[in-house]
């Protein structure tokens, strides 16, 4: 076997991954083969992964700069792809910097300069301006869901990050869209075009859920009703009608996340995180996460507020029914409220008179220890079983990041686990721990 297979095989081995996609390997082959690549692909198929193995092939142990720069449209996407980075295990350095947090964490960052830089279009052309990082050696360019940077309004700054780079000798952008067009400050004619988005064979259902009132509060949570304990994203056109929905949901207590562009970045991140551990079913969204997200596989999505364009009621649908799974999406209307056109659902939901969704079962812990504390997960699940003297079931999804942790936990007395566990060392740490 060569080293680039041995390799490769350890890192799907570390990700729990058994093989790589037909779309992955594909990817694998263009991106090895060909200068310019344009990779299209549903949301959720893998294109971190199709597009991370080929690069890290290219990257050099022996230069201490970077290498490789990855632009993505949102702050979510850019840690995403660092934390899978970082799993990979491959002995190359990546740092994520963006736009909501200060420049003084980049520069400590960066003063051990990483092999991969990932981050958003703002910060990154923010420290090419300040000369932060050396530009000799960049060769290879990401622009990960490009049209997604371009449609917020980062073309600007793109255009001059490209500037700033005249060694790139490989540029790889990544698309969830099948009409796309590439601006001619990306500098690429005539791309390997490696497009799997026919391949998607839906089993998405769409359904009409009918409301009475103009106001569809009361609809909304009659539909949560008739569904049931699943998980799923309610999504909203504006953060006001997102703190309208979730005061309504709390006052019928009905556990949820909220994830808007107006929250601090924390409180961002900590939703996305309650949402992939199951201790809140429900996310309450703009079209910030109708892409690019790593959340998990869902059950349904309402559009709670109808779409403004059809990108938007693609793009939010696509966050069920993916990988051949299937998913159900419903459209609450009012009986006055016209669809737009490219919105045509001829069945109409009825809905039962259930009961309210049960509470989740799961609950969030934050711990004050990461990565550069040489804390693990194992050292986390430990912890919970020997201290906390919790089963292994109990124990579920544990997130590791740099400088802290979170990990779900089936429990029903919170307080009297943390007595047990809380201030406690971790590795040689002495741990805060507390329930989020």
């Amino acid at each position: 076997m060569s080293t680039i297979h041995k390799n490769q095989a350890s890192i799907l081995s570390k990700l729990g991954i058994n093989a790589l996609n037909p779309m992955q390997e594909a990817a694998q082959k263009g991106i090895a083969a060909n200068t310019d690549v344009v990779l299209l692909s549903p949301t959720g198929t893998g294109k971190t992964l199709a597009f991370l193995l080929p690069m890290i092939e290219k990257l050099n142990a022996n230069i201490s700069e970077v290498q490789t720069i990855i632009i993505t449209p949102s702050r979510e996407l850019a840690i995403q792809i660092e934390q899978v980075f970082r799993e990979m295990g491959t002995g190359y350095k990546a740092n994520c910097v963006y736009g909501g947090r200060p420049m003084s964490k980049d520069k400590i960052e960066l003063a051990h300069t990483p092999h991969v830089l990932i981050g958003t279009p703002g910060r990154i052309a923010d420290h090419l301006r300040k000369n932060s990082f050396d530009t000799e050696y960049i060769e290879t360019l990401i622009l990960d869901e490009f049209d997604k940077s371009l449609e917020v309004g980062f073309e600007e700054e793109m255009s001059e990050i490209i500037r700033f780079l005249p060694n790139v000798q490989q540029k790889i952008l990544t698309s969830a869209t099948q009409e796309i067009e590439i601006p001619s400050f990306v500098g690429i004619q005539n791309p390997e075009l490696i497009n799997f988005l026919s391949e998607k064979k839906s089993q998405l259902v769409l359904k009409k859920v009918l409301s009475p009132d103009k106001d569809k509060l009361k609809t909304l949570v009659d539909t949560l009703c008739h569904i049931g304990n699943k998980s799923g994203i309610i999504f909203c056109n504006f953060k006001d009608s997102i703190a309208r929905v979730s005061d309504y949901l709390a006052d019928h207590e009905i556990s949820h996340g909220c994830f808007y562009g107006g929250l601090e970045q924390k409180d961002r991140e900590r939703a996305l995180i309650k949402f992939r551990n199951g201790t809140h079913r429900i996310l309450i969204a703009t079209d910030l996460a109708a892409r690019g997200l790593d959340v998990p596989e869902i059950d349904f999505l309402i559009h709670y507020q109808l779409p403004l364009k059809v990108e938007e009621f693609t793009h939010r649908n696509g966050r069920t029914a993916r990988m051949h799974k299937e998913g159900t999406a419903y459209v609450i209307q009012w009986k006055k409220e016209p669809l737009p056109d490219f919105i045509n659902i001829d069945e109409v939901e009825h809905l039962q008179a259930d009961s309210l969704p049960e509470p989740s079962e799961w609950k969030t812990l934050f711990i004050s220890g990461g990565r550069k504390d040489k804390i693990s997960k194992g050292d986390i699940a430990g912890l919970l079983i020997k201290q906390g003297h919790l089963s292994g079931n109990q124990v579920g999804v544990i997130e590791l990041k740099q400088d802290c942790a979170f990990v779900s936990v089936q429990v029903r007395n919170t307080k009297a686990l943390l007595d047990q566990i809380n201030n406690q060392r971790l590795k040689k740490k002495k741990v805060r721990i507390t329930e989020i």
